[in-house]
């Protein structure tokens, strides 16, 4: 909480949501928060800075895996003989690319995987950006919204229980766009 009060936790916030998306392991969550908390009033610019940094670090992940797959992933899938099931996984991956991109945008699955695998499976730019744009917005714009509403007791229902809430919202949603998928 004593850093979130700092005057550069905003820049460092926007470090930590940049470097999430594409390589780092912690979210920016974990100075979100305690930002959102300290700085209620500042709590929607800590969301668009935090959604702004996440979707340029997704850009980021996402060359990673454009400009680096020819040099290292296909030559580990032409020594395993994994070229066609790749092909097959690159078909589906980018049929349901937006969904994929969205949910682990919302949900505290490793964004970076994704941001990597949507490169590298050449999945459409457009796409990627404005499901990685809608998703972490809504992801972060709704937390600092429920920090700024309900505060400190907000703070400790996120901390015990952000993962279920998120795993369930989007279990919710995939079934939700399998069963429309399986009705048409």
């Amino acid at each position: 909480m004593g850093f979130a009060e700092h005057p550069q936790a905003l820049a460092l916030l926007a470090l930590i949501a940049f470097v999430e998306s594409s390589v780092f392991p912690l979210p920016p969550d974990i100075l979100l928060v305690p930002m959102a908390l300290a700085a209620r009033g500042r709590a929607w610019r800590i969301a668009l800075v935090c959604t702004a940094a996440s979707v340029a670090g997704g850009l980021a992940g996402y060359a990673i895996g454009y400009y680096l797959f020819d040099a290292v992933g296909r030559p580990l899938l032409d020594f395993y003989g994994y070229d066609a099931e790749f092909e097959a996984f690159r078909a589906r991956y980018n049929a349901w690319g937006a969904w994929i991109v969205a949910g682990a945008g919302l949900t505290p699955f490793p964004y970076k995987v994704i941001t990597i695998a949507s490169g590298a499976t050449g999945l459409d730019l457009a796409t990627f950006t404005v499901a990685s744009a809608l998703s972490r917005g809504l992801r972060f714009a709704a937390e600092c919204a429920l920090l700024w509403y309900f505060g400190s007791p907000m703070r400790q229902f996120v901390e015990r229980h952000l993962g279920k809430v998120t795993a369930a919202a989007f279990l919710v949603l995939v079934g939700g766009f399998a069963l429309v998928k399986w009705l048409a």
